[in-house]
């Protein structure tokens, strides 16, 4: 790594869920964790109390993934402080659930925005600094309906396939620079994202996961975490599914 005292680990959608689970399993006296929010600062505040409260630090700013400008301020800031970026964590996402022939254009686009070119804006704006270190992890959060689709969440999971297609891209481009990248997909894991589900539509999920039960926050947090480390540094364009054995 350029700076071995401090490892710089950025994260996109932070400040709650899944996201927040994800910074708390960096956060420690080594790692300076870097997020952003897109929503009232409130949550961000708390995400960032937490990993301070696990020894660690945190910055975050109100950044849309979605746009290349303000993604590109948010790299160079976090550059400028820091020197550099070690770790990259997409996780930003949103979903805008509807069938084919009743969705709307504006929520394709949202969601084709948000979770593909967020993770494609946000991937371009770490190459260069992770190229002049030659040391990078990339995690990209993409989920089970990425490689199975689901009816109603076409946008979706066309967006979680578009970034599978992007990881095996990326670690074939970069893998000479000493940077990975490697996907995570879960499967029915229980976030806010989730919570609103009808109680039907969570018991035939359910249904359709050996292991008999959602996940936790931690555990995605916890591989991502993994794939972000030295241990995994001959792992890279990888798909890992964590969904309780629905893959």
């Amino acid at each position: 790594m350029s700076n071995p005292e401090k490892r710089i680990v950025m994260v996109t959608g932070g400040s709650r869920g899944l996201g927040r689970a994800i910074c708390l399993a960096f956060a420690g006296p080594d790692t300076h964790v870097c997020f952003n929010y897109n929503a009232a600062d409130t949550a961000a505040r708390e995400t960032a109390r937490l990993i301070e409260a696990a020894g660690g630090t945190a910055s975050f700013e109100q950044v849309d993934v979605a746009s290349t400008e303000q993604v590109g301020g948010f790299v160079k800031t976090i550059v400028r402080e820091h020197g550099g970026v070690h770790v990259l964590v997409n996780n930003a996402g949103i979903t805008r659930d509807g069938l084919v022939v009743m969705m709307k254009e504006q929520d394709w686009d949202d969601v084709i925005q948000t979770n593909l070119k967020g993770a494609f804006n946000c991937i371009k704006a770490v190459t260069r600094p992770m190229m002049k270190q030659r040391y990078g992890r990339i995690v990209n959060i993409t989920s089970v309906v990425g490689t199975t689709g689901n009816p109603g969440q076409a946008n979706y999971a066309a967006s979680k396939a578009g970034i599978i297609g992007l990881t095996k891209s990326v670690a074939k481009e970069l893998a000479s620079r000493n940077i990975t990248a490697n996907a995570v997909a879960p499967g029915f894991v229980e976030t806010d994202m989730t919570a609103g589900l009808p109680e039907k539509a969570k018991e035939a999920m359910l249904a359709m996961i050996p292991l008999g039960r959602a996940g936790a926050p931690e555990e995605i947090a916890g591989l991502t975490e993994f794939l972000a480390s030295d241990k995994a540094a001959y792992i890279t364009g990888q798909v890992i599914h964590i969904s309780g054995g629905m893959i």
